[in-house]
């Protein structure tokens, strides 16, 4: 090719820099603090979340714990961690758009057609800007830390403050019982190096077998419409129409085949097994580490029961009521696995992709033990 040809540029299926300005359009501000204010609480955060570190090696028995510096750890706004996360959507995604525009460029036109890079990305900075009042914290293994280590370490500082005011809570304790939650993911992904590729490969595959199948979307769109419909008419005492499960009426049942469904089984396994442990983890903690736990937690679980009208529809929408069952399932299974093999026998979960468990094995933890060959007590 010539110094004055250039190539073709690839179709845009996503317009990250809209995603990023939407989200920081429509994201609603924190509650109003003094500067002064702000700057303690930052700092106590800071504190918090690198005594934590300690606490969860001595519940979580991985060494990877121990002493554990390796990523960035950043308090930030609401809408930070919404640029934050379009990045990261944006590294997931990239590599295999990449991929189709080689492989089957006629595919990624295809997609781009139906689904819109400007709006797509315009969709995505409304979810973003929705979760971003929601998120307490996150660690993210995709996008490296500045240092090129370990991965991002996010504590959004005007929910965590928002929540522990509504709560009534104290803010070092529930300060620190978000940050032993937080830093557990970062000790997974530490404790388990092959995790992060594993995870991407799997996510890239989903993604690519989406974009393939984007030509089909809108009638994926109406079914799922349809049956979240037929949901919340069930629960109205309405129902008309079979049964839907309730995993299939989150956004990601609209492009769905069974291969495609396979992977999702196998994600929605690998991270139900993450926030499990971490819940564990987090809920390890007694009196003399976290004072007021048993109070913050009782407070915490029901908060949910308060939901309005509108965001219990978001919420279903977006599959976060599903997610939210990931965690219970997920902490059922550590529990059950702990409780008959040890915290060590739960740890070999870490030492190969082969030792995690299936979406089936999360709801039958006996299964994971004895394919394990792990002893029970």
């Amino acid at each position: 090719m010539s110094r004055n040809e250039s190539a073709t540029p690839r179709p845009q299926l996503v317009n990250w820099d809209v995603a990023a300005s939407t989200a920081a359009s429509l994201t609603p501000a924190g509650p109003t603090m003094k500067p002064a204010d702000i700057a303690r609480a930052v700092q106590n955060m800071r504190e918090l979340a690198d005594a934590s570190v300690g606490h969860v090696h001595a519940i979580s028995r991985l060494d990877a714990a121990r002493d554990l510096r390796d990523s960035e750890l950043l308090i930030v706004d609401r809408a930070s961690w919404s640029k934050a996360n379009s990045q990261s959507f944006r590294t997931l995604m990239e590599p295999a758009l990449d991929q189709l525009a080689s492989s089957r460029p006629e595919a990624l036109k295809s997609a781009s057609l139906v689904l819109g890079g400007a709006v797509t990305g315009a969709q995505l900075g409304a979810i973003l800007a929705f979760l971003s009042s929601k998120v307490l914290g996150q660690y993210d293994p995709f996008v490296p830390s500045r240092n090129g280590q370990g991965g991002r370490l996010m504590l959004v500082a005007p929910n965590i403050i928002s929540v522990e005011r509504e709560l009534n809570v104290d803010p070092s304790d529930f300060r620190l019982w978000v940050c032993l939650h937080e830093q557990t993911h970062r000790v997974q992904f530490a404790a388990a190096p092959w995790l992060k590729d594993h995870m991407t490969g799997h996510i890239g595959e989903l993604t690519s077998g989406l974009i393939d199948k984007a030509d089909s979307l809108s009638d994926r769109l109406g079914a799922a419409v349809k049956n979240i419909a037929a949901g919340r008419a069930r629960a109205r005492g309405e129902a008309t129409t079979p049964d839907v499960p309730p995993q299939e009426m989150g956004v990601l049942s609209i492009l769905q085949d069974p291969d495609d469904k396979a992977r999702l089984s196998h994600l929605t396994a690998v991270m139900s097994l993450l926030e499990g442990h971490a819940n564990v983890v987090m809920d390890g903690v007694d009196g003399s580490i976290v004072p007021s736990v048993k109070t913050i937690r009782r407070r915490f679980n029901a908060r949910g029961k308060s939901r309005g009208p509108l965001e219990k529809v978001i919420r279903q929408l977006m599959g976060l009521d599903a997610k939210m069952r990931q965690y219970s399932d997920g902490s059922k299974f550590v529990r059950r696995v702990v409780s008959q093999t040890g915290m060590e026998g739960f740890n070999a979960v870490w030492e190969a992709a082969s030792h995690l468990p299936t979406e089936r094995e999360i709801h039958a933890p006996d299964e994971w033990i004895d394919r394990m060959s792990l002893r029970r007590g």
